[in-house]
């Protein structure tokens, strides 16, 4: 080695080390390569470089006065567990984050919690809480920054619970979501259900969570909220968990997940730490988490369920019928050459949640079932009108053995189902053994939806049998699904040209009258002016109508 080169090599040398002296230590290293590449290692190298990107997702590097992003909670059995979430830090600042709490009139430090570098996130867990009143809280890191917000009380007294469920939120536009803002804090619901997709960006969940959290935070600042990870927020096309094996595609078709375990077990602690304890939290294959649980607002209890992790993937399990091996192009095939044994959906252990949960009625009127995905097929037409696909196995329709065991849960519980991900609003009385013998299911729209579209609208264009007296949409009646599974299609919002029919959900569940409303709403409606109408064919409204065989019966409301 000549002069020259050792003089470089030695002012390479000390420039790192000029580099730690004014950064603090080396960084944490990230246990998985390739992946948030915005936000571990040293991630301010890349800081200018994002910054000047126009395509990039947000600047993670900010004032350091505004390092905490958002907090998020939810409220349960005396324990309020809350997820603070943070911008990267430098190796020099602290990894500790002050929780406070607002008691007559002064803020009082209640805890303190270390961030992991790894997702940039940590979990306060208060036990003995009171849910009779509001309490104002304060995250705080440093001197300077901090994120203020309000833990309700628990609306026990309100005749109405309200829930605004929303889904797919697009990296199409990296914009803010003030419509969305404004109609929610005007419609003020008691609870915020974020079914999934809140992240496109499949490597870089942690930049695209923290974008996540600007565009909704001064929403779920002051309620609780509910997030669950689908399949792009853990960076796959689609998701068949098969009980947390390891998948060979970021497809996902043959069953399992993709990327390293650590990177999922990051997003899974992110969005879903903050819910209450999991029923049974024994961690499933590669020790990735499970947070499936229940959350009684207001005296209507929520199951929260994860109907992709326990799933079987269709690859190599049942004879291919399309270009994909979750799609189904030939109409004629027989539906039950794909319902094989052994074949899982929610799985044993969510099951048995599931009846366990349906007996439990203390402190309780109504019941829900939260989860990613509808269990049927629920769209004809997938990314563009001409594209009719006969069966999604991606769908929860498939297997459908597996369906029908969830939905007789969902039944016995006399509970209705909320879910997300199929991009069009739909609300549909279920079939188990022969139609509307199951429970009601509303599927919210896509936040985001002409990036992909979907269409309830059948090849032959004609009504199911039995149409609904007045039902001014066309497509309404009694159908077979793509996996032959029977369902009512009594509301849905197809597009149409010039309107994306992207927006949300808000379901009111009514105690005195054992009723429950649904309503789709446009995200280019104003809620606030008066005259605001939700999407065509709807709100509908069901209520219970008497028991059969021990469970609560439910009946659509006619059109008025």
């Amino acid at each position: 080695m000549n002069i020259s080169k050792i003089t470089i090599f030695c002012l390479s040398i000390l420039c790192v080390l000029t580099a730690f002296a004014q950064k603090g230590e080396p960084p944490v290293k990230a246990p998985f390569e390739k992946l948030d590449l915005y936000c571990v290692n040293d991630w301010w190298n890349n800081a200018e470089e994002v910054k000047n990107n126009p395509k990039r997702i947000i600047d993670v590097d900010v004032p350091r006065d505004e390092v905490i992003c958002f907090g998020m909670y939810t409220v349960q059995n005396g324990v309020m567990k809350m997820t603070a979430q943070l911008f990267p830090l430098y190796p020099k600042e602290s990894r500790k984050v002050v929780l406070e709490l607002k008691k007559n009139g002064k803020w009082k430090k209640v805890a303190t919690e270390k961030i992991n570098d790894i997702g940039w996130s940590t979990l306060f867990r208060i036990e003995n809480w009171d849910e009779t009143t509001d309490v104002a809280y304060r995250l705080r890191h440093g001197e300077k920054a901090m994120f203020e917000g309000l833990i309700r009380r628990n609306p026990k007294d309100k005749s109405e619970i309200v829930v605004a469920s929303l889904n797919c939120n697009s990296n199409q536009t990296r914009g803010s979501r003030e419509e969305y803002v404004r109609n929610l804090k005007h419609l003020d619901p008691d609870l915020l259900f974020f079914a999934g997709d809140q992240s496109y960006d499949h490597k870089e969940h942690t930049a695209a969570w923290l974008l996540f959290g600007i565009q909704f935070r001064e929403v779920f600042c002051d309620r609780p909220c509910i997030t669950i990870p689908d399949d792009h927020d853990i960076g796959q096309g689609n998701l068949w968990g098969e009980n947390g094996k390891k998948s060979l595609t970021p497809a996902g078709n043959d069953g399992g997940y993709f990327y390293h375990h650590e990177y999922i077990k990051m997003v899974e602690r992110c969005q879903t730490s903050h819910l209450p304890d999991a029923f049974d939290p024994t961690p499933i294959e590669q020790g990735i988490g499970v947070y499936y649980t229940n959350i009684n607002i207001g005296g209507v209890d929520f199951a929260i369920v994860e109907d992709r992790k326990f799933k079987t993937g269709p690859a190599g399990t049942i004879p291919q019928m399309g270009p994909r091996p979750d799609h189904i192009r030939d109409p004629n095939y027989d539906p039950n050459t794909i319902d094989l044994e052994g074949l899982k959906l929610l799985g044993d252990r969510q099951i048995k949640f599931l009846e366990e949960w349906g007996t439990q009625w203390n402190g309780v009127s109504l019941k829900a079932v939260l989860s990613q995905t509808g269990f049927c097929g629920g769209a004809h037409r997938h990314g563009n009108f001409k594209n009719l696909l006969h069966a999604d196995l991606d769908s929860n329709g498939w297997p459908q053995t597996g369906r029908k065991k969830a939905l007789r849960a969902i039944r016995a519980a006399g509970a209705v189902h909320l879910a997300g991900d199929q991009h069009i609003a739909t609300l549909i009385h279920h079939g188990i053994d022969e139609h509307c013998d199951g429970p009601f299911a509303f599927v919210s729209p896509a936040m985001v939806n002409n990036y992909y579209s979907r269409w309830w609208h059948p090849e032959d264009e004609k009504s199911g049998k039995n149409p609904e007296p007045g039902n001014k949409l066309p497509f309404n009646g009694d159908y077979l699904d793509g996996m032959g599974n029977k369902i009512t299609m009594v509301a849905y919002a197809n597009p149409e040209e010039k309107i994306t029919r992207g927006g949300f959900g808000l379901v009111r569940f009514n105690k005195a009258k054992k009723s429950v409303t649904f309503e789709s709403w446009d995200r280019t409606c104003d809620v606030t002016k008066s005259g605001a109408k939700q999407m065509p064919g709807w709100p509908r409204t069901i209520r219970q109508d008497g028991t059969k065989n021990n469970y609560p019966v439910w009946k659509l409301d006619p059109i008025q």
